[in-house]
């Protein structure tokens, strides 16, 4: 699993189910098995560095705080540098406790910086999902054109059609 497959899970983590937010990561147990599924170190500082990351990531990612609120999860990471037969690689480091939180904020960060933009929430204001859009043209709307792209399509005929 990429570093990329964890930071749109992790956003992903509060959907909206039947009308009503729901927290895929509100209980330890929940937490603990998300964290499993990613490959990451199943604790409990685990789950709660998690859960603060994922939060922060949202509202950035939103526009609703600065990358500031990001702080606590890179606080204390390193990279080491080894020889490998290719050249240099670089390791991270990642501090005990909040591994999983912090590898999410590096792949935001990469993501920024590699691929400016590519990283937005839905366009359906009811939805609290994101996506990453790999399209060409960088034109993707909704984190799902079968879910909330035909919703938001159907909506907007609606109203053409009450309207005219």
């Amino acid at each position: 699993m990429t570093d990329e497959t964890l930071l749109l899970d992790l956003l992903n983590t509060t959907p909206v189910v039947e009308g009503t937010q729901r927290d895929v990561l509100a209980d330890a147990e929940a937490g603990n098995d998300w964290l499993v599924e990613h490959g990451q170190h199943a604790t409990s500082d685990e789950w709660r560095a998690l859960i603060e990351a994922r939060n922060a990531l949202q509202d950035v990612v939103r526009g609703h705080t600065t990358p500031q609120a990001l702080r606590p999860f890179v606080d204390g990471i390193a990279y080491r540098a080894s020889l490998t037969d290719e050249g240099i690689a670089w390791d991270a480091d990642l501090p005990a406790g909040r591994t999983a939180a912090a590898r999410a904020v590096l792949a935001w960060d990469k993501l920024r910086t590699d691929s400016p933009g590519r990283l937005r929430p839905c366009a359906n204001p009811e939805c609290r999902l994101f996506l990453i859009d790999h399209s060409k043209p960088n034109s993707a709307r909704w984190c799902s054109m079968a879910v909330c792209g035909n919703r938001m399509k159907a909506r907007r005929h609606y109203q053409r059609s009450r309207q005219g």
